[in-house]
């Protein structure tokens, strides 16, 4: 949506009480259009924001002319400058980031007593055909003439 135009393009992105915007103007009319709205984000503190206009092929050509930051104050209570206090991680409320799923569900009796079984068929079967391989390789180093 942003290639090869011949007006500047905008992103504002905001995070005001644990709640993220991002808003574009890719039109070159100034009006911001709602890209995005999260509530519920939780963002951990002494954190530093970084950009990068990087797109690892020459042919896009993206330059970040000027980067500007605000922070608002807002009015907070004692639970609340607790609760922000206490995020380490990223976090959305009812929201599952890629990489944190749920954990997996134990195995039921019959498929651990297959998985055993098999795993030990394969095994015996692999020592029958280890001891006839070596049994072939004696005989024939045995039948030799010196």
């Amino acid at each position: 949506m942003v290639r090869n135009l011949e007006h500047d393009t905008f992103l504002v992105i905001r995070y005001v009480k644990r709640r993220l915007t991002v808003m574009i103007d890719i039109d070159g009319k100034h009006e911001w259009r709602d890209c995005i709205d999260v509530p519920g984000v939780r963002l951990p503190r002494g954190y530093y924001f970084g950009t990068s206009s990087v797109t690892g092929d020459l042919s896009d050509n993206h330059d970040i002319i000027s980067l500007k930051l605000f922070q608002l104050t807002v009015e907070r209570t004692p639970e609340e400058e607790k609760r922000d206090r206490e995020v380490f991680l990223p976090v959305v409320d009812n929201l599952r980031l890629p990489g944190l799923e749920a954990p997996l569900e134990p195995m039921s009796g019959l498929a651990l007593f297959l998985i055993v079984f098999f795993s030990l068929v394969a095994l015996v079967f692999a020592i029958v055909i280890g001891v006839i391989v070596y049994n072939k390789w004696q005989e024939q180093s045995r039948k030799h003439f010196y």
